[in-house]
């Protein structure tokens, strides 16, 4: 806490562990965060009342709040987490009032939530490379003026996308850091082929996509009878040759991130979720008490595992324990699926690759990356991939593979017709790979290759995916299942009017359309 704002503050400076008056840090916190929001209210309190209108109750809200905050008025946490919820609730209110009365540009507002969503995906790049040593100062200072645009009601919508277009540039750099930051300390991923089925051995299943958290376990379960599986996003370690020395490295469990609530029933053993891809568990959930979190990752009433301190590892004893005490996994299917295709693995490929294009052997490659998702109509992309003829290629990344990766789709002279990059950051393979291809084919523009982009989007790790595609210039993208609501209709023309982006329709149609 820093206050400042009575006459008794500490050394005549101020408070920063408690307050002199007794108000406790957390309260403090609280307050001043209350009072940041009703500066924005009064902001936007002033436009409305520009255009006329005003707000019933805003005005009272304001006056109350800050009577709230004066020293020795309250210090009740519980009624200052009431009035920030409260003053949320005003404030989106108000912003729908703005909308309708014409103060706000929604094109522009809709090309600072594209900004804003950008930017997270960013985020958990850049996150995942500095747990690894790796930063850049550039993108966070990047990141740090794109948060200040994006709170700029004063930009128009051209500079925002300029700034939109730039995002997408830094996530090719982030993407390219986190790709050198994981190659450097874990190898080159390799083509490998992943057990889905199960061993005897109580076990701990991690998800996610941090690669630092499964070595330090890896490490502290060696010797211990307990055997590691990988789930969703977590798969393509098995890529990697850091972690093929781990005899009890199991293999993979499971499905994309959606299904867990049924398959974690039957993994019997604690589950570890070192990033995004928690789905709250149902009520009556028999292994809510088997859940841990890490990282940045975090559900009330999981136990977390705290973060590294002073160099030391995390300390994962205690779901190493618990995993001790639980049965084996039931095995839910068997095989094995095959991938570990990035971009040193494919340049190993290259000449036996660009001989089945120039044979005809491989009429197109199509780029499957993206997420998966819940909603019925995911299945698209399974049907897509089962249509697609025999002479090609998808190119895939993230957990949209789930949807066809298990499909007996075969190769084509050896080269299977599934190649899987890995994690949705691993798309930077899928953009070298591209740009290896158009060297040497020789082409001016990468969107002269036979490659086509049918990208699957759920959250905001897709988004900076789509705007690193968008940056370097490739065009004709379709996304789906549908378009993100957060683009008002005109940001979509800009979209559609500059780079072709398109949403999927008919199986069949985009199939036709995919190979002209």
């Amino acid at each position: 806490m820093y206050c400042n704002q009575c006459q008794e503050t500490a050394m005549g400076k101020g408070c920063t562990v408690k307050g002199v008056c007794g108000k406790t840090a957390d309260v403090a916190n609280l307050q001043d965060l209350l009072v940041s929001l009703i500066k924005e209210l009064s902001e936007m309190a002033i436009r409305l009342r520009e255009k006329g209108e005003d707000m019933p109750g805003v005005n009272k809200f304001i006056t109350d709040g800050l009577f709230m905050t004066i020293t020795n008025v309250n210090f009740d946490k519980q009624r200052f987490i009431t009035k920030i919820e409260e003053a949320l609730l005003i404030k989106e209110k108000i912003a729908n009032k703005l909308i309708a009365a014409g103060a706000i540009d929604e094109d522009a507002r809709s090309m600072r939530e594209l900004l804003t969503y950008g930017l997270k995906g960013l985020a958990a790049y850049c996150e995942h490379a500095a747990n690894l040593g790796f930063e850049e100062t550039e993108i966070y200072a990047f990141m740090q003026e794109s948060l200040a645009a994006a709170k700029n009601e004063n930009l128009s919508v051209g500079e925002l996308t300029d700034r939109v277009l730039k995002c997408g540039s830094m996530g090719v750099k982030a993407m390219a850091l986190l790709d050198k930051a994981n190659t450097s300390t874990f190898g080159n991923p390799e083509i490998t082929k992943v057990n889905i089925g199960v061993r005897n051995n109580p076990a701990i299943l991690i998800s996610g996509h941090d690669l630092l958290d499964l070595q330090e376990l890896l490490i502290q379960t060696q010797e211990t009878g307990v055997d590691v599986y990988t789930h969703c996003e977590m798969l393509p370690a098995h890529y990697y040759p850091a972690f093929k020395k781990f005899s009890h490295f199991a293999g993979n469990y499971g499905n994309a991130w959606w299904k867990q609530v049924q398959e974690f029933e039957k993994f019997n053993g604690p589950i570890l979720f070192t990033t995004n891809c928690l789905v709250p568990p149902l009520q009556f959930a028999s292994y809510s008490n088997r859940v841990y979190t890490t990282g940045s990752a975090g559900f009330s009433g999981f136990p977390h595992i705290e973060d590294r301190l002073n160099g030391k590892p995390k300390d994962f004893t205690k779901i190493i324990e618990h995993a001790k005490t639980c049965k084996a996994p039931i095995e839910i299917e068997k095989g094995n699926i095959i991938g570990g295709f990035a971009h040193a693995q494919v340049s190993d490929l290259v000449d036996k690759v660009v001989d089945a294009v120039k044979s005809g052997a491989i009429r197109k490659f199509i780029v499957m990356a993206g997420c998966d998702g819940r909603m019925k109509n995911r299945e698209y992309y399974t049907n897509f991939a089962e249509k697609l003829p025999k002479d090609t290629v998808i190119l895939t990344a993230g957990c949209a593979k789930y949807r066809y990766n298990k499909l007996p789709l075969g190769d084509i002279g050896g080269i299977p017709r599934v190649l899987d990059a890995g994690q949705c950051n691993d798309s930077y393979s899928l953009v070298v790979i591209a740009l290896k291809l158009k060297e040497i084919f020789l082409l001016n523009d990468v969107n002269d290759l036979p490659i086509a982009y049918n990208i699957a989007w759920y959250e905001q790790k897709a988004v900076i995916v789509l705007l690193a595609l968008l940056s370097l210039g490739i065009k004709n993208i379709h996304l789906g299942t549908t378009l993100p609501g957060f683009l008002s209709p005109n940001v979509v023309k800009i979209l559609v009017e500059n780079f072709g982006i398109a949403k999927i329709g008919a199986v069949e149609d985009d199939v036709e359309l995919f190979l002209k």
